[in-house]
């Protein structure tokens, strides 16, 4: 089965309703398919972000997954390929909007949060990008506000035609990263990277830390300026404007 646009070389299995495309892609790795392979679902009944949280999953959104063949710690990389890829994307149908990168792996349209990333390790050597774009719907009520692209323009496009734009421009930075690694990706990252040169709020596992967004270092960490002057450099965490900042909005946990 496939979907009008698909590219050539790229596998593509479609359900109606799953638990969710990562755990498909956990299945589908130890069943020995063949990546580079792409998993959609009309529905999700478990669909999970980052840290599991649960992932709202209404028919009429984008929940699709990546299944590739990398591991190791350069791995990590794609996901800003992933996150340029959607960028592509929604900026295609909302032409009139501003679209921005939030680290580590969301895409936001008018500053709320419209996609976000979720990348998982498999055996064999595979790696699961997982991938959810609010078309149609968003969720209301979340820490950090949402958006669908309905909502922000009017209309949004059915999910197959979104899944083949993306698979295009995934395939495009995919083979960028391959022939002339991370720096590329990190350059066009930094383009439209959300609250660049501006203050924020890091939440870690065991503290919650202030300072400038000033850059991404050479591996994608988050380069964080402290009001004492020291660079500190982050690699895992939740990043949120000082504005909407748990704390300065009296919020608890994600």
């Amino acid at each position: 089965m496939t979907i009008p646009g698909w590219p050539d070389g790229l596998g593509l299995v479609l359900h109606d309703t799953i638990d969710s495309t990562n755990e498909e892609a956990r299945l589908l790795a130890a069943q020995n398919v063949t990546p580079p392979l792409w998993i959609m679902a009309r529905a999700q009944t478990k669909g999970r972000g980052r840290r599991g949280r649960e992932w709202i999953s209404e028919p009429g959104n984008l929940f699709a997954t990546l299944l590739v063949a990398e591991s190791g710690a350069r791995a990590a990389e794609l996901g800003f390929a992933a996150s340029l890829a959607v960028g592509d994307v929604v900026e295609d149908f909302a032409r009139t909007a501003r679209v921005s990168l939030k680290w580590p792996n969301d895409v936001l349209l008018d500053g709320a949060k419209v996609a976000g990333i979720l990348q998982e390790t498999l055996p064999r050597d595979l790696l699961a990008i997982g991938i959810g774009v609010n078309l149609s719907h968003h969720p209301y009520a979340t820490e950090f506000p949402a958006i669908s692209l309905k909502s922000a323009v009017g209309n949004a496009p059915e999910p197959d035609a979104a899944l083949a734009k993306l698979a295009r421009s995934m395939a495009a930075w995919y083979e960028t990263w391959r022939s002339s690694g991370f720096a590329p990706l990190r350059e066009a990252w930094l383009k439209r990277a959300e609250g660049l040169g501006k203050g924020l709020r890091a939440r870690l596992a065991h503290d919650e830390i202030d300072g400038v967004f000033e850059t991404l270092d050479q591996d994608g960490a988050l380069m964080l300026r402290r009001a004492d002057r020291t660079l500190m450099r982050i690699t895992a965490g939740d990043v949120f404007p000082d504005s909407l900042s748990p704390r300065g909005r009296g919020l608890g946990g994600g």
